[in-house]
């Protein structure tokens, strides 16, 4: 079960997330667009998206995993054959929104809940662990291959469009059959919404209205928003190393993906020491390591060439990253949360843990736009200084939370 749920989470996200992140030099020049347009359409995504995820939340507590899961990932490659086609600015503003509603509405919050229930109650760090690892895995599987197909392409202009639709038919043909897998192989798990199944109490009150009233799950989507601005900062990474770093456009996406085969292993360290100790507490160490690396690239960033300790920071804000995503929503069984209550506090913490797809690309493509080269690039390492700083303060103030609510069922 956990397998399939990690190939579903990773596919997903391919064709929106995949393409910008580590082939965005070729992005930008096949569809001829400007940081500011990326960051623009992204925006668009991240509001549709924001839209979907706490009605998703319900719908994750009312129908079974396997059905939405298979739908969405269906939905989502179907938009992969348009991409294909090339088409304009408009036209790709039309596809992130869909994306945004094929990608979240039906999947997001039933992955998150059907990853809780496989953990119980003292594995959650080890689940999200092994889900985001797996998923660290499958995507540095698919972008090598995906690198290689554009290099067999990469000359003249006229290649590296060629060398595009591949990459673009490659991602699409892959949701395709995952969503396959999903649907002949994800076991018909129905949902947990009675009391009687979730043994953590008698409140009757709606899912809604249990969820809105409580202050734990405000605090994890604050560690989540940081966390995962820390995240959509590694899109940039691929420009930052063209325009600052002096490499190629092909040398950027090999270095953006070799890196990402860090994730696998720092999520699932994370997962086994977030069931040892407590994830708030790890969390908490690892905003605070993140920033300081963040830090030391922005006073780096002036070198022009990639020196040692800039590239082991840059290697350590990679790491922080994944090892964050791997077990921040581990922090739902360690607040307490009732476990009927999973698919809202779910969209609840996404709606507005996950608000960097509508602000982040939008800020920072003005910001390295306004100040191209060198200078862009040190205010947004020390943006994301700052951002690291807020995440540790939140995730303190979780731990408190937590300690003073009493015992949770971890």
């Amino acid at each position: 079960m956990l397998i399939v749920l990690v190939l579903a989470g990773e596919v997903i996200f391919c064709l929106p997330f995949h393409i910008p992140r580590f082939f965005r030099p070729s992005m930008l020049e096949v569809f001829q667009l400007s940081h500011t347009q990326l960051g623009d359409i992204f925006a668009v995504y991240g509001v549709v998206a924001l839209l979907a995820y706490f009605p998703g939340g319900a719908l994750a507590d009312r129908f079974p995993a396997r059905v939405l899961i298979s739908l969405s990932l269906a939905a989502t490659a179907f938009g992969g054959f348009y991409l294909y086609t090339l088409p304009g600015t408009g036209g790709l503003y039309l596809l992130f929104a869909y994306w945004g509603v094929t990608s979240i509405l039906l999947f997001w919050a039933a992955l998150i809940k059907a990853t809780r229930e496989w953990g119980g109650a003292h594995e959650q760090g080890i689940a999200f662990g092994i889900l985001e690892g797996g998923r660290g895995f499958i995507a540095s599987l698919l972008s090598t291959v995906a690198v290689y197909l554009l290099a067999r392409k990469l000359g003249g202009a006229a290649d590296s469009t060629a060398g595009m639709q591949l990459v673009i038919l490659f991602y699409t043909v892959i949701g395709l059959l995952a969503a396959a897998v999903v649907w002949f192989t994800l076991p018909h798990v129905p949902p947990t919404c009675t009391a009687a199944s979730s043994g953590q109490g008698l409140d009757d009150r709606p899912h809604w209205r249990r969820v809105l009233s409580d202050s734990r799950v405000y605090l994890q989507a604050g560690v989540v928003i940081c966390a995962y601005c820390g995240y959509k900062s590694l899109d940039n990474y691929g420009v930052y190393a063209v325009e600052v770093l002096q490499m190629t456009p092909l040398a950027s996406a090999e270095l953006t993906t070799y890196a990402g085969y860090s994730r696998p292993v720092a999520a699932v360290v994370a997962g086994l020491l977030a069931d040892r100790w407590r994830p708030s507490r790890l969390i908490t160490l690892l905003f605070a390591c993140l920033g300081l690396a963040f830090f030391t690239v922005s006073r780096d960033a002036v070198m022009g060439s990639a020196g040692g300790l800039l590239l082991a920071n840059l290697m350590i804000t990679f790491v922080a990253v994944y090892a964050l995503r791997g077990i921040y929503f581990s922090l739902v069984a360690e607040s307490g949360l009732d476990d009927r209550d999973t698919g809202t506090a779910v969209g609840l913490i996404s709606l507005v843990g996950f608000t960097p797809d509508a602000f982040f690309g939008a800020l920072t493509g003005r910001l390295l736009d306004a100040n191209p080269g060198v200078v862009g690039f040190q205010q947004y390492f020390l943006l994301m200084t700052l951002v690291s700083v807020a995440g540790m303060l939140f995730a303190l103030a979780l731990a408190r939370r937590i300690r003073n609510s009493g015992p949770s069922s971890r």
